[in-house]
């Protein structure tokens, strides 16, 4: 049977009726079956929209052989007399679990926070004003913090494509939509991913791992380069190997893991506000129109080079989305985005935040635990100005003039939004640049002024980074791995897994 590939162009609302019309056409057969192999948006001109989509097409009817599989990850099982402990059950942490149970290790998996459905009815409590839950909320609970996001797959980490196919085929498996294997900018959506999760970790357990909810490592056991206890408040576990996915927010952990002389560095992060505006106007900046068939919302992706050497960028864009209260601890308030699979929400927001190292911001910072404690001081001020988790606010048009104007827009945010001189609240040199950066923004996309700053968005990177050898092991120890967003070397979903997935392969190889 043949095989051959083709590139199409075909309108936003096009059927698989069409498409295949188009496949006839274009290679004079008619029997086939076909896959599709990338599809991709091109809104370049308003006037001509269009979706760029290639197809992998067999028939009898065509010359030559099917192509060679993609790279796909290869994982050696056999029974294997070791224990791996693995803490955090975002993205790293269940894949690198999931991994090394697939490989035949015996492997326990605890995360801080509440199982899925538990986590997602207290986070419906909290937003509907009642308590905040330090082991429910936004940050902490299974799936980690991306399971309340838009989802997103897309990553800029190269030499992780035998990682993301894996991570992309298991998320298939259990119930994610088949189009993230083809579509250029994938999303899972935050419905699909509660479900997602679930079905991970039943993947995971019906392979004999062990999984604990609500448990909380307190403190590590060394002897010489070897980590060999954790004291949970379940209980200690000993193990062979470790792997910690603690995730962005687990400064408790962190500083813990710092105590026991695990190195950390600082590194350049980021931090602003999301900014929202009502999807239609994002629409129509992008396409001309304020709706398109067959494509959900528009999205959009903006830099500048900033000033000071602080670019300026936005973030994690929900289309159709939704701003929460993404604080992972009592007394605290930060802002996040999620979207559902269908993005048909009436705003679009994303992070709008300015790079900056942590030696930029104040003189007194001058080690990990110094940046973290002014990250908390921040985030903690903006609880103080809104006495609760009210999200700070202003809209960009007064935070470029420096000078508060009319009222606030209606927004997405379920808690609140309180006026505030944004410009104020943060580092000078931050809000020198997102001031830059916006006026840009503005000129890019028509209307972006128009459009409303919300809260504190202080998480879309780490401030520090563990310090790894060549094989991806924490300096100075034989068997502790750290991964995911709360190693400081991934950002986002994709990313994360594949980090953790590297950890877990590392160890197979060297139980080899």
């Amino acid at each position: 049977m043949g095989y051959r590939q083709i590139e199409f162009k075909l309108s936003p609302g096009f059927s698989d009726a069409e498409l295949r019309q188009e496949v006839s056409k274009a290679l004079k057969i008619s029997s086939f079956t076909l896959e599709i192999v990338s599809q991709s948006l091109d809104a370049r001109r308003k006037s001509n929209v269009h979706w760029l989509i290639r197809v992998g097409v067999q028939s009898d009817e065509l010359p030559g052989d099917a192509p060679t599989p993609a790279a796909s990850l290869v994982i050696p099982f056999r029974k294997r007399q070791k224990k791996v402990f693995v803490l955090g059950s975002g993205p790293a942490g269940m894949f690198a679990a999931l991994v090394l149970q697939k490989a035949g290790f015996d492997t326990i998996l605890v995360e801080r926070g509440s199982i899925v459905h538990k986590r997602a009815k207290a986070i419906s409590v909290f937003e509907d004003k009642g308590p905040f839950d330090e082991q429910a909320n936004y940050a902490f609970g299974e799936g980690g913090a991306g399971t309340f996001s838009d989802g997103k797959l897309t990553s800029r980490s190269k030499h992780i494509s035998a990682e993301r196919r894996f991570v992309t085929d298991t998320y298939i498996a259990v119930g994610a939509p088949p189009e993230i294997g083809w579509l250029a900018h994938p999303h899972i959506g935050s419905d699909n991913l509660q479900k997602v999760v679930a079905a991970l970790r039943n993947e995971y357990q019906s392979l004999g791992g062990s999984m604990l909810f609500e448990t909380q490592v307190m403190d590590i056991t060394t002897h010489g380069k070897r980590l060999v206890e954790v004291l949970t408040t379940s209980g200690p576990v000993a193990a062979d190997f470790f792997v910690f996915a603690p995730g962005h927010s687990a400064y408790d952990t962190y500083r813990m893991l710092m105590r026991r002389g695990v190195p950390f560095r600082l590194k350049n992060f980021a931090i602003g506000s999301r900014a929202e505006h009502d999807q239609a106007l994002i629409n129509k900046a992008q396409w001309g129109i304020e709706r398109l068939d067959g494509v959900k919302a528009a999205e959009y992706r903006l830099s500048h080079t900033g000033i000071q050497n602080q670019p300026v960028y936005t973030f994690c864009m929900c289309p159709g989305g939704i701003v929460v209260p993404a604080t992972a601890f009592a007394q605290s308030n930060i802002v996040n985005g999620m979207s559902y699979y269908p993005r048909n929400g009436k705003f679009a927001n994303a992070a709008c935040v300015a790079g900056v190292h942590p030696l930029q911001l104040s003189d007194k910072i001058q080690s990990p635990e110094d940046v973290l404690s002014w990250l908390e001081q921040l985030e903690q001020s903006f609880y103080s100005f809104a006495n609760g988790y009210a999200a700070p606010s202003c809209k960009i048009s007064d935070f470029l003039h420096g000078q508060s104007r009319g009222r606030l827009p209606e927004s997405s945010f379920p808690l609140g939004l309180v006026e505030a001189p944004l410009w104020e609240m943060m580092p000078l040199s931050v809000v020198k640049a997102l001031r830059v950066g916006l006026s840009d923004f503005a000129k890019k996309v028509n209307g972006y002024q128009t459009g409303t700053l919300i809260g504190l968005e202080s998480k879309t990177s780490a401030p520090i980074q563990v310090v790894r050898d060549k094989s991806g092991l924490c300096e100075g120890f034989d068997n502790l791995f750290v991964v995911g967003e709360g190693s400081g070397y991934a950002g986002g979903i994709m990313s994360s897994a594949a980090d953790g997935i590297k950890a877990a392969m590392a160890i197979v190889s060297t139980d080899s």
